[in-house]
């Protein structure tokens, strides 16, 4: 049995060399047919055609699209419309702008020959008187100036200060509504003299705004305060547009009671200077210290005894021709 065992492993031995000696030779012929440095050839690529077995089974999801790679740019799709709001309505078209207000009357220029002078009559002015009023203080007298001369027919001048004009509208007002002319008395009253000539300026154009704002326009006739002038005064007040006017006679009725004067002493002041052109001032408030108001008592009859003199009456615009 044993030598029988040993003929077999001789016999396998030999088969297992000689299946070694084929493989080798097999693998031998490989490696020689492929070229050591060569690389497959890319394929050509043809559009890929759909068939019948490409396509969805009914029923079956769609496959998904594929993803791009990092590098690959997805082709932007149309820019979305902007969009365009609705029309609105159209705007209501604007009222019409009122009317511009007609322009003032130009004021009334006084003659050149007049120029340089404070006047104390009115020149040439025949059988006539001018009565005025200045008024700077208070209005307790006007009610009774007003009404006695509505009552006579009688048109006096008033001479108001910017400030008596801003405090007293209705004054104002009233003085204008009765007929009567209005002048510039400065805004606040002070003495010219002391002034330069800007801040006259200032006072006439304060006072005469002041005047036009009540209804009334002083232009051009003007009343030094305390009757204060000069030279260069007069002279800065007519480069502004107005003729100085001072008076013949004043009635000093402002004093009241308390300094000594009645109403008949008024009157019988206003008569005794009596005169063709006479100007006549009186003032339109009352004492300070007393309350009276003189002039306002005195004008009913100081206007009966002119008229009994021969006289009538005019207002200071026939200075101006």
């Amino acid at each position: 049995m044993w030598p029988n065992l040993s003929g077999r492993r001789r016999w396998l031995a030999a088969a297992a060399a000689v299946l070694l000696l084929a493989a080798a030779v097999v693998l031998a012929v490989v490696f020689s047919a492929v070229p050591p440095s060569s690389a497959p050839a890319p394929s050509p690529s043809f559009p890929a055609t759909s068939s019948p077995s490409d396509s969805p089974a009914p029923g079956s999801a769609p496959s998904a699209a594929p993803v791009p790679g990092p590098s690959e740019t997805v082709p932007a799709g149309p820019a979305p419309l902007p969009a365009i709001p609705a029309p609105e309505p159209p705007a209501p078209e604007p009222p019409a702008p009122p009317a511009p207000p007609a322009p003032p009357a130009p004021p009334a220029a006084f003659p050149a020959a007049l120029a340089g002078r404070d006047l104390e009559v009115i020149p040439g002015a025949g059988a006539v008187v001018a009565l005025t009023f200045d008024a700077g203080a208070n209005s307790a007298g006007l009610p009774s100036i007003l009404q006695t001369l509505a009552a006579t027919g009688v048109r006096g001048t008033f001479f108001l200060t910017g400030n008596w004009a801003a405090g007293n509208p209705a004054g104002v007002a009233a003085i204008v509504a009765g007929g009567h002319r209005v002048g510039n008395h400065s805004m606040t009253h002070p003495g010219f003299t002391g002034l330069p000539d800007a801040a006259i300026g200032d006072q006439l154009v304060r006072a005469q705004q002041a005047i036009q704002a009540s209804g009334g326009d002083p232009r051009p006739l003007f009343r030094f305060p305390f009757g204060e002038r000069d030279a260069r005064t007069i002279a800065t007040v007519n480069a502004a547009g107005y003729l100085p006017v001072r008076w013949t006679v004043d009635t000093l009725g402002w004093k009241g009671g308390s300094g000594g004067i009645t109403a008949q002493t008024v009157a019988d002041r206003a008569l005794s200077r009596l005169q063709s052109g006479e100007i006549v001032l009186m003032h339109v408030g009352s004492n300070p210290d007393d309350g009276t108001t003189l002039d306002a008592d005195a004008l009913p009859g100081m206007i009966e005894r002119i008229r009994l003199a021969g006289y009538g009456f005019t207002t200071l615009d026939a200075l101006l021709g």
